[in-house]
C-alpha cells in the first residue's frame, strides 16, 4: 500500500491540494451519490458499525474490540463482518483464527476473532447469513460507514485527535473519503480517540450537526519485563506510526530506533532479516503492533522468527463517556428488536 501523501495532514492545502482539486471534486460527487443509494439489505439483527471519516487509521479495530465487550455485558452476543482489506478472500467467508492467515483474511480480522466470530465479505450482505449461523444476534461492522450495500442500525465515526481530517480535502486532494458535509448526516455519534486541536475542530463540527460527542484514549497493556527490553527498535506498517511510539513511551519503554512501513505492509524475507540483523547490531529489542504480528506469522524462516522475536504491544480503547455510549448503543438496538 502506498502512504498517505504528507500534504493530505497539512492544517493548509497546498499547490499539491489546489492541483488535484478538480480530480477530488468528481471523486466527491461520486462517493456522497453512492452513500445517498438505498441499501440492498436490510439484516434481522442490529447492524452497529464503526467507521471513519478519512483513510487510513483511526483507531477502528480498537474501538470495535470494546463495543463487543460492551454489547455482550448488555446480553448479547456479537459478530463481526468486515471486508479483510489486504486478504486474498473475494467471498463471504467465516474466519479461522488458529488455521488462517493475514495473505489470506487480511490481519484485522485475525484481532477480531480473538474477541468474537468474524465474516470477511467484501459484498457485506453476503456475511449475514454466515454471521447468524454463528451465533451472533448483534453485528459490528468494522468499517464499511461509505458502504451503502447494509443497512446500518446506528453508526459510530471515529475520529484521530491528533490527525483530525487533515487538510479537510476529499481523495486525493485530502484524505477525506467523501465530502464531510455528505458524511456528518449519516453519523450517529463521534468518537474522537486522543488529544489534538484537529480532533477538537471535528468535535465542533460534529456537535454543530447535533451529532452526540464521545471521547475515548488508547491505553496500552504491559511494560517492559526487564532492562533488556526496555530500548528497543519499534517496526509497525499503520496508518499512524507515532501513535504506536507514543504508546510505547508512555508504557515505559525506549524508542531508540523505528522502522515505519506503509499501513498493512505485507513483510517479506527480507524485511525480517533486516529487523532481525539491526536490532542484533544495535542490541536492541524488538517490539511491533499487534496488527504488525498477526502478519508476520504463519510463514515460516525469518517472519516467523521476528514473530517469535518482537514483543507486541497491545492497545486497549477506554471510553471516557462510557455510559453515554451504552445509552445509544442500547437505544439502537431496542429500536432494531421493537421495529
Amino acid at each position: 500500500m502506498i502512504p498517505a501523501p504528507r500534504f493530505w495532514w497539512r492544517a493548509h492545502a497546498g499547490l499539491a491540494a489546489n492541483l488535484l482539486q478538480p480530480v477530488a471534486a468528481v471523486w466527491g460527487w461520486k462517493a456522497a451519490s453512492r452513500m445517498a443509494e438505498t441499501p440492498q439489505m436490510r439484516a434481522d439483527v442490529p447492524v452497529i458499525c464503526v467507521g471513519n471519516f478519512v483513510v487510513g487509521g483511526a483507531g477502528k479495530t480498537p474501538t470495535a474490540l470494546a463495543l463487543a465487550a460492551m454489547i455482550r455485558r448488555l446480553g448479547f452476543s456479537p459478530g463481526f463482518l468486515t471486508r479483510g482489506y489486504g486478504g486474498a478472500i473475494r467471498a463471504a467467508y467465516r474466519v479461522d483464527a488458529w488455521r488462517d492467515n493475514a495473505a489470506l483474511v487480511g490481519d484485522e480480522p485475525l484481532l477480531l476473532a480473538e474477541a468474537a466470530p468474524v465474516v470477511v465479505a467484501p459484498h457485506r450482505p453476503d456475511g449475514v447469513p454466515l454471521l447468524l449461523e454463528a451465533g451472533a444476534d448483534c453485528i459490528i461492522m468494522d468499517d464499511g460507514f461509505q458502504n451503502p450495500s447494509l443497512a446500518k442500525d446506528f453508526s459510530l465515526v471515529v475520529v484521530d485527535g491528533g490527525a483530525g481530517i487533515g487538510n479537510g480535502r476529499v481523495m486525493p486532494a485530502g484524505p477525506l473519503r467523501a465530502p464531510l458535509a455528505s458524511q456528518m448526516p449519516r453519523a450517529d455519534a463521534v468518537l474522537v480517540i486522543g488529544e489534538g486541536e484537529a480532533g477538537n475542530a471535528v468535535a465542533d463540527a460534529a456537535r454543530a450537526a447535533g451529532k452526540p460527542i464521545l471521547r475515548g484514549r488508547l491505553e496500552a497493556e504491559g511494560g517492559p519485563a526487564g532492562e533488556g527490553e526496555r530500548r528497543v527498535l519499534a517496526f509497525s506498517g499503520i496508518g499512524r506510526p507515532e501513535k504506536f511510539h507514543a504508546s510505547l513511551q508512555e508504557a515505559g519503554f525506549e524508542v531508540a530506533a523505528i522502522e515505519a512501513f506503509p499501513d498493512h505492509h505485507p513483510y517479506g524475507e527480507a524485511d525480517a532479516e533486516r529487523l532481525l540483523a539491526r536490532a542484533e547490531a544495535e542490541g536492541l529489542a524488538l517490539v511491533t503492533t499487534a496488527k504488525d504480528a498477526v502478519r508476520l506469522k504463519g510463514h515460516g524462516g525469518s517472519r516467523e522468527r521476528l514473530a517469535e522475536r518482537a514483543r507486541v504491544l497491545r492497545v486497549r480503547l477506554v471510553f471516557k463517556d462510557e455510559p453515554m455510549l451504552e445509552g445509544l448503543i442500547r437505544a439502537a438496538i431496542g429500536r432494531k428488536r421493537a421495529g
